[in-house]
């Protein structure tokens, strides 16, 4: 199965990093701007994170970081971009749970090389998803929910970002439910907040800072949260867990990653930064008051969580059936 020997060639990939180790690149680097691949639209919670990293890592390293959105084809295209690109260290992705865990399960017939050849540099962010729906619709609770669901089988829709956390949110929930809720999919965050408003689709997913403005204004009411525990702002929401839904990770990240073959002398150098700039105090109340907690660790860290949540992703595919190819 693709999804479990991937963690493989992503240990594969740290240690011809580590091998091919050059003085002349720790000297030299970084000598211009680097670009910054995000997968997903403007306005999404990876781009606010990766526009916050762009910022000061690209401080910290004397240089400008420039962000790349590149969204389509839940996230392939951003991610076959990096892929291919120069290992320089001049082209990096900031990949997420959906990029790096979630992709190599949905996506079977991949053009470009696979996702575990790509070099983990440093983990930025944890944080947790919610499912929530629109204030119109007349369900409060899980049970009230499912109640309607099935009550009107194929009327409700889910709206997320294809091939991400959210995706899956909604997809697992509606298996392990046993409704027929239809799931719509969308580019990103910018597009499928709209629609849930407007009465398009009833349900949404994505991380809890993202819905709780909307949550406090009464236009959208949180239903259930994937997360180990309740969180402070929202005492009331329940977990998956207590709610009797089991078997979805309880943590979603975001992470750096770079081209197959960029040498570790680049890859320490990155992996510093983004330590330094996630263990500011500023930069970590920049991070919780977006809903995410700062993760500093080593490129092995990243490679580990990695590897470990591609089992536990491919898992949920199995459960979901979810398909995007």
């Amino acid at each position: 199965m693709t999804s479990r020997r991937t963690p493989g060639l992503i240990a594969l990939a740290i240690s011809a990093s580590l091998a091919a180790t050059s003085p002349a690149f720790a000297e030299s680097y970084p000598a211009r701007p680097i670009k910054l691949v995000v997968p997903f639209p403007g306005g999404g919670t990876v781009d606010i994170v990766g526009r916050l990293v762009a910022q000061h890592v690209g401080a910290a390293l004397g240089q400008s970081i420039v962000v790349d959105n590149r969204p389509g084809a839940g996230t392939s295209i951003g991610l076959k971009a990096v892929a291919t690109a120069d290992p320089d260290g001049y082209t990096l992705l900031l990949g997420s749970t959906g990029s790096l865990a979630i992709n190599p399960a949905l996506y079977k017939n991949n053009d470009f090389a696979p996702v575990g050849n790509l070099v983990p540099i440093a983990t930025v962010t944890t944080g947790a998803n919610m499912l929530a729906v629109a204030a119109s619709v007349p369900a409060t609770s899980v049970g009230e929910l499912v109640a309607l669901a099935k009550a009107n089988p194929g009327k409700l829709s889910h709206g997320a970002s294809l091939g991400t956390p959210p995706h899956l949110l909604g997809e697992f929930f509606r298996a392990k439910t046993g409704t027929d809720i239809v799931y719509v999919p969308y580019r990103g965050t910018s597009q499928a907040i709209p629609d849930v408003l407007a009465g398009r689709t009833q349900i949404t997913a994505e991380g809890s800072a993202v819905l709780l403005p909307y949550i406090q204004q009464g236009t959208i009411r949180p239903i259930v949260i994937a997360s180990a525990a309740r969180v402070p702002e929202l005492p009331d929401v329940p977990t998956l867990i207590e709610a009797g839904l089991d078997g979805y990770p309880t943590e979603t990240w975001t992470g750096v990653v770079a081209p197959p073959g960029t040498p570790a002398a680049i890859v320490t150098t990155l992996n510093t930064a983004i330590n330094d700039v996630l263990r500011s105090p500023e930069v970590q109340e920049s991070l919780m008051k977006l809903g995410f907690r700062a993760k500093p660790g080593s490129p092995q860290d990243f490679a580990a969580l990695i590897a470990a949540d591609m089992v536990k992703w491919a898992d949920v595919v199995a459960l979901t059936g979810a398909r995007v190819d």
